[in-house]
């Protein structure tokens, strides 16, 4: 996902300042795509330079109310249709997980179960913010609804996880020390 894309995504709900924007970013998406204030001001000005959005209506102190034209619209249909997701080709978790075996079985388990008590803290935060959440039929509930689930089944899904990779590594632990007593 671009910043570019989440911006077009959040102005084909409707018209918005860059502090409206930034306001919807913190509460809808940056749990899965953070941003800046400066990165949100600066792809506006690229997204308004590039003819995907156009300055509506220009308030006092130079704010500005943007829309996204039909060429922005075009641009978020294709990205969101045709462009194939990139899913996880990086996690850094991953990679340290797997190079656990630089450091000692107790701080890799120490490590995994770390990232349980992340998992199940973000999990409930996921939870009280579903919980909390007057959730409507408009487009931004149901899909906003749909995103939130997924953290949270993912986030249970990490948690179990890393459980359950600290009980791995504590059983090959142990079976290594009765190895070494042979």
């Amino acid at each position: 996902m671009s910043l570019r894309h989440a911006l077009l995504g959040l102005l084909s709900n409707g018209p918005g300042s860059g502090y409206d924007l930034l306001g919807a970013f913190k509460s809808t998406l940056s749990n899965v795509w953070p941003a800046t204030q400066s990165q949100v001001y600066s792809e506006l000005t690229r997204l308004a330079d590039a003819g995907l959005i156009r300055v509506a209506e220009e308030g006092p102190r130079g704010r500005k109310t943007y829309e996204v034209t039909a060429g922005g619209r075009e641009e978020l249909r294709h990205w969101l249709l045709e462009v194939a997701p990139d899913g996880y080709r990086r996690n850094d978790i991953l990679l340290r997980v797997f190079l656990l075996g630089a450091v000692e079985p107790g701080e890799a388990r120490e490590f995994m179960r770390r990232r349980a008590e992340i998992a199940r803290s973000r999990n409930a935060q996921f939870t009280a913010m579903d919980e909390a959440m007057a959730w409507g039929d408009d487009a931004l509930s149901v899909y906003g609804r749909l995103t939130l689930e997924w953290g949270k089944r993912f986030t249970r899904m990490q948690a179990e996880w890393s459980e359950w990779a600290d009980e791995q590594i504590a059983e090959a632990q142990a079976s290594s020390e009765e190895q070494a007593d042979l």
